[in-house]
This record gives C-alpha cells, structure tokens and sequence, in this order.
C-alpha cells in the first residue's frame, strides 16, 4: 500500500468508542493536531500535554504503550511545567505516576507497557551547570539539588524509585531489561566505570496478558536453534542530529511492538519526541498515537515519518 502521511489541524469531533473498532488495518495516514478533540484518525500525533490528552481517550483503547519519558534534570525543553524540569525527584515521580495512571487506564485489560528510563548520580552540590556553547538547548542550566537521603555522587538508583512507584500503583513489573548500549558515550570519570545501559522496563495492567514470545526469540549458540529473549539486549544508540539527542532507537522499540501486538493493533506514546514509535509502528501494521509536548519535536517527528517510513 503507498504510503500516504497526512498534516491537519482540526477535523469534525468524533466519538473514538464510534470509530476506534473499525479503523483500516493497515492504513499509513497520519493526523498531527494541537486541538485534539475526538477526531477520527488511523494514527495521530498530538501536540501539547500527555496528561490532559490522555484524559481525552476512553478507557482499553490501546493495545500497548511504549515510551521514554523526559529524564529528570537532564534537559531543558522550554516550556513551563515541562515533566523533567521538577526542583525535586519525588515530584519527578509523582507526575510519571499520574500520566501512567491514565496509560493504564486507557490500556487494554491484557496490554504491556514499556518503559525506557536511565539513571542519574547527585549533583554534588553543584548547582549551576557549565554553559554548553555547542548546543545549549542540550542540557539544563541548573542542576537539581541532592534528593532527601542521598549524598553527593550517589547514584540516584531512579529507575527503580519509579518502577516501585508504579508498582505501588497497581502495575504489574514483569521484566526489568538491560539496555546495553555498545557505542555507549565516553565519561570523564576516574572513580567508577562508565555508564553503558539503561533499563526498559515492561509492565502489564493484569496478570494475565499478551506476550508473543515467540515473535522476539533470539539465536542460542549452545543449541543452534531460537530461544526465549533474554533479558539483556545489546544495541546501539542513534544519534539524531535535528533532535540534539541519541533518540530511542528503533532496535529498542521493535521487540517491544512485536511482542505486546498484532496486525492493526493501536499503541501508545505520550512522550513521543523525534517520532521513533510511529516509525517502527507503520511498517509492522501497527497503529500509534503519540502525544508531544514541544512543537520542534511534533515537525521533527512528522518530517521522519514522511521521510523514512
């Protein structure tokens, strides 16, 4: 089928619960909107607040959501109330929490969720970080103060502060995967090793859920034959020159997509960033809605589904 991506701003409001069930399986077009109020769509990309654009959506509409979220601290997107930009980890958390809640929600009764997060170590007191004249949107200009209980240096251990809140909140953790990351970027650091991996959490909403094993299996040396997917999985970054970042990349979602959906099935991201989620979505078949909160990204994004997809 030609591939067909399409750009609009607002369309007739819809009932989704009308819809939802009777999109075409395998259809390439795409609504980007920053009004989204009901719209039919086949895929869509959403600009403004994951939250209250998931409050729009009526409950079990997705099948499976993949996502990164913005790490705290790390970078500055501009915007006021932006996830990330929090002066202490516990709100951090606290506002995953609440947007997860909604993914939950809005997730099948037997959906997976997946979920990259990297860690992070105390700022050392530290508060004002060097200015980065090569790309200053890079990073933020203040460093977040030390979290209560930790010191400086310590390793903030936050991917796992998040996936017990999320457990607290009546996820099921299922999985914790090594993301090791061979090109991983140097560190100017002489008293640990270098970070080389993050985690990708998966998550279900009961406890019974589908899981297409059979669709990941990885080569086994020892028996010469396909064996279950462990649970370290070595995969380069992707450097994304427009983004100013190492985006998600698409060896990293793709696993994820083939394991927790079938043909037609609809996923989640609402922390869509350059578009990589819908990128690996399209050509499997799969439908995706993404929300993203800055307007760069939201072009970058549609301008990587018309271009690679």
């Amino acid at each position: 089928m030609e591939s067909l991506i399409k750009r609009e701003i607002s369309a007739n409001p819809l009932s989704i619960q009308d819809y939802a069930s009777n999109l075409p399986r395998y259809s390439r077009e795409v609504l980007v909107t920053d009004n989204f109020r009901g719209q039919s769509f086949d895929s869509l990309i959403i600009m403004g607040d994951a939250l209250e654009n998931l409050k729009k959506f009526p409950d079990e509409l997705f099948q499976c959501c993949v996502t990164s979220p913005p790490y705290w601290g790390l970078r500055d997107y501009g915007i006021p109330h932006q996830i990330g930009a929090e002066a202490n980890l516990e709100d951090y958390i606290n506002k995953l929490v609440l947007v997860f809640k909604e993914v939950k929600r809005t997730l099948s009764s037997d959906g997976t969720f997946w979920l990259n997060i990297g860690d992070a170590y105390t700022s050392g007191n530290r508060t004002w970080r060097d200015e980065d004249k090569k790309n200053p949107a890079r990073a933020m200009a203040y460093r977040p103060p030390t979290p209560k209980g930790l010191k400086p240096k310590d390793l903030i251990g936050l991917p796992w502060k998040l996936a017990f809140a999320l457990q607290s909140d009546g996820w099921y953790l299922r999985s914790d995967i090594i993301w090791y990351k061979p090109n991983c970027q140097p560190e100017s650091v002489k008293d640990r090793p270098t970070r080389a991996h993050e985690y990708l959490f998966l998550f279900s909403k009961s406890e019974k859920y589908n899981y297409n094993y059979n669709e990941v299996m990885e080569p086994s040396k020892s028996i010469k034959s396909l064996r279950n997917r462990r649970s370290v999985w070595a995969i380069n970054t992707e450097p994304f020159r427009e983004a100013h970042y190492a985006s998600f990349p698409k060896d990293l979602v793709k696993p994820c997509i083939l394991a927790g959906t079938k043909d037609g099935d609809l996923v989640l991201d609402p922390f869509l960033g350059s578009g990589t989620v819908g990128i690996v979505c399209l050509p499997l078949n799969r439908r995706f809605v993404g929300i993203e909160l800055k307007q760069e990204y939201v072009d970058i994004a549609f301008k990587r589904l018309r271009d690679e997809v």
